[in-house]
């Protein structure tokens, strides 16, 4: 496994990381997880994602019991608050709901802190001065060690730089957005100052576009899948999309690999990533997605290129 810097802080993180969204408490059970967060340790994995909403906090209860398995010190976990429930106060990025949904996920978690603290979204009704003194204090009071923003405009990760400058706070370390063959604006264009003016490290998630690029999708949706189960997701499937998922299907027979693992490596060949989390509901799922960082080695200039005809097509 490669540990790469996040951005520019001293902190490493495995290439290759493992997430919660959508599969902890409804795909997965405890036993499960435990399974699934054992063999991706053992592969190398220190990276575990969490938020307070995914599954309405049990995705942090089921994630707390199964690291008790783990040395602490090995692990690199993180946590993300914005929706921590329905009073007026419980969801944003005020002052008070981020203290208070921080500690909330850290009973959850049955941590003391979490390595990695993220703004989940922007908050357009809270002043971005107001949310960068809280993670201030938040980080300066060793409830995180690194705070960051998800699916923030570039405009206004930069203005949280320029406050916590002025200010004397700390600023955010890292962005976690959405990056996959099919999104790509954001990380590669919107985020490219941000890289070379701060430092910023990226944490991306959906490097498959919610199982799009996996190939699955291609004649049918079956039931019980994500796709099936999410119509947000669903929307997302279209035939454009599938038409360069079958060109991409004959690279991937090249390799020797599936789509996922392709779609995967992909994700890890730009440079200005720091970890692409998985999303596995499963340990052969997980087993597969592992596989990507054989395949990365086999990415040359050529074959990049090649995927670049069919995105672009």
């Amino acid at each position: 496994m490669e540990y790469r810097r996040l951005g520019k802080a001293g902190l490493k993180v495995s290439e290759l990381s493992f997430g919660s969204w959508i599969t902890f408490g409804s795909n997965l059970n405890l036993n499960n997880i435990r399974q699934c967060l054992k063999m991706a340790f053992d592969a190398g994995i220190n990276f575990f994602d969490n938020a307070e909403v995914y599954a309405n906090g049990a995705s942090e209860l089921l994630m707390g019991e199964a690291i008790k398995d783990l040395r602490r010190e090995d692990l690199v976990i993180s946590t993300k608050i914005f929706w921590g429930g329905k009073g007026p106060n419980a969801t944003g990025l005020n002052w008070k709901h981020l203290v208070e949904g921080t500690k909330g996920s850290l009973r959850r978690l049955q941590l003391d802190y979490v390595d990695l603290l993220f703004c989940h979204r922007p908050d357009p009704t809270t002043p971005i001065e107001e949310t960068v003194r809280a993670m201030d204090v938040l980080v300066r009071s060793g409830l995180a060690f690194y705070w960051g923003t998800s699916e923030w405009r570039a405009e206004d990760i930069e203005e949280a730089h320029q406050i916590a400058r002025a200010i004397h706070a700390i600023p955010p370390a890292m962005e976690q957005p959405e990056y996959n063959m099919f999104q790509r604006a954001r990380v590669e264009e919107e985020y490219a100052s941000l890289y070379h003016k701060y430092g910023m490290g990226t944490t991306i998630w959906s490097p498959l576009e919610s199982g799009i690029l996996t190939g699955k999708y291609n004649e049918e949706i079956p039931p019980g899948s994500r796709l099936y189960r999410h119509e947000e997701l669903r929307n997302r499937l279209t035939k454009e999309k599938i038409a360069k998922v079958k060109a991409l299907e004959k690279i991937a027979h090249e390799l020797s690999c599936t789509l996922s693992q392709l779609a995967i490596a992909w994700c890890l060949k730009n440079p200005h990533v720091s970890s692409v989390i998985l999303g596995a509901s499963s340990i052969p799922q997980l087993q597969e997605n592992l596989g990507a960082e054989q395949v990365k080695l086999q990415l040359t200039d050529e074959i990049m290129q090649a995927i670049e005809g069919i995105l672009q097509s």
